[in-house]
């Protein structure tokens, strides 16, 4: 029998608690540590529509990206959807893992993903960490190409029917650049003091894209989203784990969207 217990050991040793950021709820959600584990699911989100298809899918672990609980709850009012959702889990007995900023800075994590989608060569931290970790990476491209021609990459490779770019010559050539999951706007002088040609992060602030601008920095914005690719990469490694461990589990990916955005 596999337990959940077992299956955290093994993917903190990748991507141990010490790497998350301070102040971030990474971690054990929702459940118990010694629930035996059948049949996990890998999601970036946990929302109610992903609890209702882990529930048909006979689910008994979620490991998502980000955490289920940012906030805590102030009461259980089961009117509030998100206490509703909590309910829904316990009442199945499904488990909860997040692995948030620990994923983010681990070697071989989100950013290394993100970077290997676009084809980055040469690639080292972006937000580099007294510990040796690093959130973020920088890049060359294998051939410069323009900041529209990066775009339609961007586009093609996570899958997106539109993104935002932050330029005043979108015809102009790039070669070097940065790229961080989630939202990171605020750190575009990081991308400017590793000398990165264009700054790949979701959600940027207006005035934070006049900043950059202002700087001399190109951006696109293809959102959070691009995150979810997490899914098929966690179930690479989980099933990886599983045949050197000899779990008796079967692993699974979400099938669903989460994106609460779309392009009309």
């Amino acid at each position: 029998m596999t337990t959940v217990d077992e299956i955290i050991t093994r993917f903190e040793r990748f991507a141990p608690l010490s790497l998350k950021e301070e102040g971030d709820p990474t971690g054990f959600q929702i459940g118990r540590r010694d629930a035996p584990v059948h049949r996990m699911m890998t999601t970036l989100d946990v929302r109610p529509e992903v609890v209702d298809e882990a529930v048909q899918r006979h689910v008994d672990f979620i490991f998502a990206h980000h955490p289920v609980m940012f906030r805590p709850a102030r009461n259980l009012d089961l009117a509030n959807p998100q206490n509703a959702m909590y309910a829904q889990l316990l009442k199945h007995d499904i488990t909860v893992y997040a692995a948030h900023t620990n994923l983010d800075n681990a070697e071989g994590g989100m950013n290394d993903w993100l970077a290997d989608a676009l084809g980055l060569e040469q690639t080292t931290g972006l937000l580099d960490h007294t510990n040796g970790s690093a959130m973020g990476r920088v890049g060359d491209l294998p051939q410069p190409m323009t900041t529209t021609e990066l775009a339609e990459l961007c586009k093609t490779r996570f899958n997106l029917a539109g993104l935002r770019v932050v330029s005043f010559n979108p015809d102009q050539l790039v070669h070097r650049v940065a790229i961080l999951g989630g939202s990171g706007g605020k750190f575009y002088p990081a991308a400017l003091k590793k000398q990165a040609d264009v700054y790949i992060t979701g959600d940027f602030f207006y005035h934070t894209a006049q900043d950059l601008l202002a700087a001399g920095l190109q951006a696109i914005d293809p959102g959070h989203h691009i995150e979810s690719i997490c899914k098929p990469r966690l179930r690479m490694l989980f099933n990886q784990w599983k045949a050197e461990d000899q779990w008796e589990i079967e692993v699974l990916e979400s099938d669903l969207n989460t994106d609460p955005f779309r392009f009309q």
